[in-house]
């Protein structure tokens, strides 16, 4: 029988690599793993240099800390459930900037998904793994979340009557105040809002729009149902709106810039001008409006600050300390690009 020649290193299987541990960083760093611990949690007891010394180990380790260990072992797991669902653009970025506020105070995150048919107490079992001590939800938008009373909780983006959940969100009403006075000293008269569907942020923006139209004798609204919140749902939305060309309107505010989007769509292929004939109004101020080939104007809601008081109000929660009010408005801010102008003579 021929000899066999020894497999290569590349035709060896490779095995997968193995987790770096505080072990690991202590004896690299030629220290104790209690004050790898210590240095990693950033708590005295290691002089400048050992620090230094130690987070170069760490950093060149690639270390990363093993959360759900961290968790077992504490009381506190310094980390925060996040529920979200199928939202739209704006709420990945949501996301996003929810990671970089939770890194900011040294928290974690654990994600729970809802869909349609994936509702909230589903979700909410997928973050059963790993023990939270507070919990941000970005949907799905119920009045009163299954928590509530049982954690420190924030719903971001809708009303909760609930005394023991804090809310914070962009103020509905100061938003499409904004966008009712920008269309109306265009000479715009006949207006119409996509809502998005049944839920209770498409209701908040709805209500708030009527609200805001009431306060002008001259201009009529009329509210247009979309089945969701996708820019499908806007774009056949549109369509519908479309088929009768005698009734419209000469602009539209949409309940998102997704449904903002699928809007546009719609009127460029049915050859509608876009301001000269309809002046369009999204909401968020997501990449999407931003890109350059749509141009959506737009309400502006801060991710970033959105995330950041969420995130700072729940560790102060969890920390026992005082927030102060339980509702916190962030006032948005109109950005306008190509989609809107002058009313059509």
């Amino acid at each position: 029988m021929p000899d066999v020649p020894p497999a290569t290193p590349e035709a060896r299987p490779r095995r997968p690599a193995r987790r770096v541990t505080l072990a690991d960083v202590a004896r690299a760093a030629n220290v104790s793993p209690t004050l790898v611990s210590l240095v990693l949690r950033d708590r005295p007891g290691a002089g400048p240099a050992t620090r230094e010394r130690v987070l170069a180990a760490a950093a060149d380790l690639g270390y990363r800390p093993d959360l759900r260990a961290r968790s077992l072992a504490s009381l506190d797991s310094q980390m925060l459930g996040v529920l979200f669902g199928q939202e739209g653009h704006f709420h990945l970025e949501l996301l996003e900037a929810l990671y970089g506020a939770a890194e900011q105070v040294r928290w974690g995150l654990a994600l729970g998904f809802s869909t349609p048919t994936r509702d909230e107490a589903t979700a909410l079992t997928s973050l059963q793994d790993l023990r939270f001590d507070a919990l941000v939800m970005l949907g799905p938008q119920v009045a009163e979340p299954r928590l509530a009373g049982q954690l420190p909780l924030v719903v971001l983006g809708w009303e909760v009557a609930h005394p023991e959940v804090d809310v914070v969100r962009s103020d509905d009403d100061a938003a499409m105040s904004l966008a009712l006075e920008h269309l109306h000293d265009l000479g715009h008269r006949r207006i119409a809002h996509l809502r998005g569907g049944p839920g209770l942020v498409a209701a908040s923006r709805a209500a708030a729009l009527a609200r805001a139209a009431d306060r002008h004798d001259d201009v009529t609204l009329e509210v247009v149902e979309c089945a969701g919140q996708d820019q499908m749902d806007g774009f056949l939305a549109m369509t519908e709106m479309l088929a009768d060309a005698d009734a419209l309107p000469t602009a539209v505010v949409a309940y998102s810039d997704d449904v903002a989007a699928g809007a546009l769509t719609a009127l460029n292929q049915a050859g509608v001008r876009v301001p000269e004939q309809v002046s369009l109004v999204g909401h968020d101020d997501s990449r999407l409006a931003g890109a350059e080939v749509l141009g959506i104007t737009t309400l502006r809601q801060d991710p970033r600050t959105l995330a950041d008081l969420a995130v700072r109000r729940l560790v102060a929660r969890a920390g026992g300390e005082d927030v102060g009010e339980r509702v916190q408005l962030v006032a948005p801010t109109l950005v306008q690009r190509r989609t809107t102008g002058p009313a059509p003579a």
